[in-house]
């Protein structure tokens, strides 16, 4: 964010703003007291930031908009209120959204670690640009990872990640990876060839399964992570809230893994199952930009089939590399 709009939001911090009543319904007064640590009204972050805010659907889907972007935000007391849309794609917020006497609130972390980075994205110096991918093919060796019938996770990532490499070769990048054979690599060896090599950014590949219990599940998910203060997104509200080397590039974690969750989900026509924050190891201790992408699920019959296809692969392949194109342009501004 400018420095002008951060003025805004601190002058505006000061206001009290509550949410457009529904059609016929008497505008709410009075003086609201919030008692939510660490939160600042929509309203009036929108209100700084130059949105319109109007309900899509009383007390459940808020909506805001200008002439950039548009967040769709989930109210409803019966949903996950961390789920949100931002410009079509979802994105899982870090904290849930907290209702206090007719105000919807947003969490200060969400306002500069999920939505700044998207709205006002980050910028690298000067003479800094994008030349080295890490390409992570999870597992191999020992560890197999899912199983599904006679296929196992770490072949196909593998297969993934040399397909990736060569077409992020011909877009003008270099690349490495973690491995190029089906053998067990250490998840602290993972990141840290990564920063002997001078990796600029730090691509995990992996895909995912729901067992035999739920074929039906499906879809893609990008995993970058967690800010300090906020629990992961499939934490259930416990375990570790701690900082870690990897916060340190947190606005460009959160673009990443936007940019390539944009990408995939619009040119593979699969399932929206949104950026998510996770403190997987190998996101806790890279030096670079890093992100973990979930790029299905085996267990579902129709997209394990198309995961153990070679063109499908190569139709993903290119997503990404579309995706962290998208991402270098913005960043070199």
């Amino acid at each position: 964010m400018n420095t002008p709009a951060r003025i805004l939001l601190l002058a505006a911090i000061a206001l009290i703003v509550v949410l457009p009543p529904a059609p016929g319904e008497t505008p709410r007064t009075g003086r609201n007291q919030l008692s939510a640590k660490g939160y600042v009204r929509l309203n009036t972050w929108a209100q700084a930031n130059d949105f319109y805010v109007r309900w899509l659907d009383r007390d459940r889907t808020l909506e805001l908009s200008n002439g950039l972007a548009r967040l769709v935000f989930t109210v409803d007391p019966h949903q996950d209120s961390r789920k949100a849309r931002i410009n079509g794609t979802e994105v899982w917020l870090a904290l849930p959204l907290v209702s206090q006497n007719g105000s919807v609130c947003l969490s200060q972390i969400d306002i500069a670690e999920t939505l700044e980075p998207l709205l006002s994205p980050p910028s690298n110096p000067p003479g800094m640009t994008i030349q080295c991918i890490c390409l992570d093919p999870g597992h191999g060796g020992k560890d197999p990872g899912f199983q599904v019938g006679s296929q196992d996770e770490k072949k196909y990532t593998l297969l993934l990640a040399k397909e990736l490499r060569d077409q992020l070769k011909r877009a003008g990048l270099k690349v490495v990876l973690t491995r190029t054979t089906d053998t067990f690599v250490e998840r602290a060896a993972r990141t840290e060839a990564a920063r002997k090599q001078g990796a600029d950014l730090f691509v995990s590949l992996h895909f995912n399964s729901a067992g035999g219990q739920h074929p039906e599940v499906k879809g893609l998910e990008v995993y970058c992570l967690t800010p300090e203060g906020a629990f992961s997104t499939n934490a259930g509200g416990e375990g570790d809230k701690r900082g870690c080397t990897g916060n340190r590039n947190n606005e460009k974690n959160m673009l990443l893994a936007y940019q390539l969750q944009k990408s995939m989900v619009r040119s593979l026509s699969i399932e929206d199952r949104g950026v998510h924050r996770a403190r997987f190891e190998v996101l806790r201790d890279a030096a670079m930009p890093a992100i973990l992408i979930e790029g299905g699920y085996m267990s579902n019959p129709g997209e394990g089939g198309k995961i153990f296809d070679p063109a499908y692969r190569r139709q993903m392949a290119r997503a990404i590399v579309e995706g962290i194109l998208a991402y270098k342009r913005t960043v070199n501004g």
